[in-house]
């Protein structure tokens, strides 16, 4: 099963929204959940659901859900809101991680020019950020993918798995608007998944060399 962010994601009763982000065992490197984003909602309104619901679909572009729009929707919320202090970090939970997050702009202030002050940030920030299962990781469309050699190869487009959701492959998304390519890249060749990030165990050089197909996404050469 090809789990590509971004991709359609209909239940049983009809269309929810698209698949935001994967949630990763990052020792048995194996989908343990999906974030799930509706149609026309809030951000905060994503969820996360466990693989074991998840299915191929009717067509090579969807993902479908074995249960229905209202299942879904009682499923635990993945995104929290927090207003910390700077060099503070969401609250910790003994049954849950932090995964991707956020931050917002820092509130700006105007220092006192008389006293020969400067424009700054306040001490506060907002952050957003997803709650993922204790000793899991959260992947999404904008994590970054390096060489072992500790270049910035591109961004993750998503993953092969197979019938126990171990994953087989990681897809690959090099290059800008018009001229993306993908790779598809071995398990056995990832040397580390985090939260946000991946890397692999192949230099740049050698990811130079495996076979790649352009992307064509809406219309565009992608």
């Amino acid at each position: 099963m090809r789990l590509e962010l971004g991709t359609p994601v209909r239940c049983t009763d009809k269309p929810y929204g698209e698949l935001a982000d994967v949630v990763v065992d990052p020792i048995s490197k194996r989908v343990t959940h999906v974030v799930v984003r509706p149609s026309h909602q809030e951000a905060l309104e994503t969820r996360l659901v466990p693989i074991e619901l998840v299915g191929g679909g009717e067509e090579p572009s969807e993902l479908s859900l074995r249960c229905t729009v209202e299942d879904v929707n009682q499923l635990e919320p993945v995104q929290e809101y927090a207003y910390l202090r700077l060099g503070e970090s969401a609250a910790n939970d003994p049954n849950w991680d932090v995964g991707v997050q956020d931050v917002l702009a820092s509130p700006y202030y105007e220092a006192d020019p008389v006293l020969g002050g400067y424009p700054g940030y306040g001490p506060d920030l907002g952050l957003i950020y997803d709650r993922v299962p204790k000793g899991e990781v959260e992947i999404r469309r904008s994590s970054d993918v390096y060489s072992a050699d500790e270049h910035h190869l591109g961004e993750v487009d998503g993953f092969l798995v197979d019938g126990e959701a171990q994953i087989t492959h990681l897809i690959l998304e090099r290059g800008h608007l018009w001229g993306r390519r993908e790779v598809t890249i071995p398990i056995g060749a990832v040397a580390k998944v985090e939260t946000d990030q991946v890397t692999l165990s192949l230099s740049k050089d050698q990811v130079g060399e495996l076979p790649s197909v352009r992307v064509h996404r809406h219309g565009l050469a992608g």
